[in-house]
């Protein structure tokens, strides 16, 4: 009896593997959604539904392929950035990402993507300890150098972030290089240098492909902060022509026509731009653009909407440790709109403890503490905003504000005229806050 017992025990369990294998329940794939509207349209949706189920069919045939998996995670971090459904393909992308390093730990397109996309979804320490996995294996890469300057920039390791710039534009210059040297000029306070660099990233670039014209969007955004409206409508006018319906471009038109106060045409813009693109920053517009257009009830609305996006994306973050928008900065903000000064502060906060030497989260905090009457808090934390020596119009006039509570009005007085001269058409309500301060002096 006992000789035919253990031949049979055997055989029950291979056939319990082999069940456990042949009909166990498929990885998931995650699958490509539908567009609408303007991104819709033309040829690269066409090309991007042709590559994706390409990809898709490999992935059927052999769920394990690293190759396929990497390329089609690639293909979702960029939809993400044409749609703005990060909710979705951050997701789908982690997904796809993670499954390739289970299988080769050192693949370092995978860690780099992942890196990038923890970036993306504002973790930054993850994509920092990423990328430095990363450039351990190929240290002659430049893509990996953008992704350390950017990691560092976002953390407050300014000088760091320099040297990682520098690597890349000395083993590739392009789109991408001149991009990050324009974003560390501006913050060094080289607006013209900005300018400059963001000019040469945004001619580096093929016309009409979503990375050209993002940089278009950010020179832009550069001439409006030095009060060049004519030129600012003038790179967003031709990043419609080299992508039609492009949310950003159309959103960029819509600042152009609140600085002249034309405020029923800018919020047509932001109507048009959030149509396609799910971004909270179209509400956050239109909260303001309705509130200056004598429309508190839609103003409401709207800056509610803003933060439930806001909020979802925090929730997510905090679920899940690899994946959801860390958004405690744009909530702080958004709550000072719905003057809510105790959210605003737990959120600036958040954020601060998070990243305590970037120069913007000190300024959110300095501003909220301004906001809520703790001007001492306020100056402090505006000093160490201020170590970089940055001009952007903003900043000058959040600090003069500041200043000049704090009972230094001289230098308050010259930093409020500064902000103004570089850019006369500053957010309203903050430069209408300090021409009434100056007036009142």
């Amino acid at each position: 009896m006992r000789n035919y017992f253990y031949p049979i025990l055997l055989a029950s369990f291979a056939a319990a593997v082999a069940a456990l294998f042949l009909f166990r329940k498929p990885e998931r794939i995650p699958q490509l959604k539908e567009r609408h509207g303007d991104l819709a349209m033309g040829g690269e949706w066409v090309n991007t539904q042709s590559a994706v189920a390409g990809l898709l069919a490999k992935l059927r045939t052999n769920p394990e392929d690293a190759k396929a998996q990497l390329l089609l995670a690639q293909a979702y971090m960029q939809e993400a950035r044409v749609t703005g459904d990060h909710a979705y393909y951050d997701m789908a992308a982690m997904e796809l990402l993670n499954s390739v390093l289970r299988k080769e730990p050192e693949n370092f397109e995978a860690l780099c993507c992942k890196a990038s996309l923890s970036l993306t979804q504002h973790h930054f320490s993850e994509g920092l300890a990423l990328a430095e996995e990363a450039v351990k294996l190929n240290p002659s890469n430049a893509f990996v150098y953008g992704l350390l300057c950017d990691a560092n920039v976002e953390l407050g390791l300014y000088p760091e972030a320099v040297r990682m710039a520098d690597k890349m534009n000395t083993l590739r210059p392009d789109l991408r290089a001149y991009a990050r040297v324009s974003y560390l000029r501006e913050i060094y306070g080289d607006l013209p240098g900005a300018i400059e660099a963001m000019n040469m990233a945004a001619k580096a670039g093929f016309p009409g492909l979503e990375q050209t014209e993002w940089a278009r969007i950010q020179l832009g955004h550069l001439y409006e902060n030095t009060g060049d409206l004519q030129q600012a409508e003038q790179q967003y006018k031709q990043s419609l022509v080299e992508r039609p319906g492009y949310s950003y471009a159309l959103a960029g038109l819509g600042r152009v026509e609140k600085a002249r106060r034309n405020y029923s045409a800018a919020i047509t813009y932001f109507q048009k731009a959030r149509a396609t693109v799910k971004d909270y920053a179209f509400a956050d517009e239109l909260t303001d653009l309705y509130r200056l257009n004598n429309e508190p009830d839609k103003a409401q609305e709207m800056a509610r909407e803003a933060i439930a996006m806001l909020a979802d994306d925090a929730k997510e973050a905090d679920d899940n440790e690899l994946m959801g928008h860390y958004a405690d900065r744009e909530l702080a903000y958004a709550y000072l709109k719905t003057k809510e000064l105790d959210k605003a502060l737990e959120h600036a906060k958040i954020e601060y403890e998070r990243r305590p030497d970037n120069i913007d989260v000190e300024e959110t905090l300095a501003w909220v503490h301004y906001k809520r009457g703790e001007y001492a808090e306020a100056a402090k934390q505006m000093q160490r905003a201020r170590r970089m020596k940055t001009k952007t119009p903003t900043l000058l006039c959040r600090a003069g504000l500041i200043a000049t509570k704090t009972g230094r009005v001289a230098e308050g007085q010259a930093l409020i005229r500064e902000a103004l001269a570089l850019n006369p058409y500053l957010s309203l309500d903050l430069a209408d806050e300090g021409k009434k301060l100056l007036a009142a002096r």
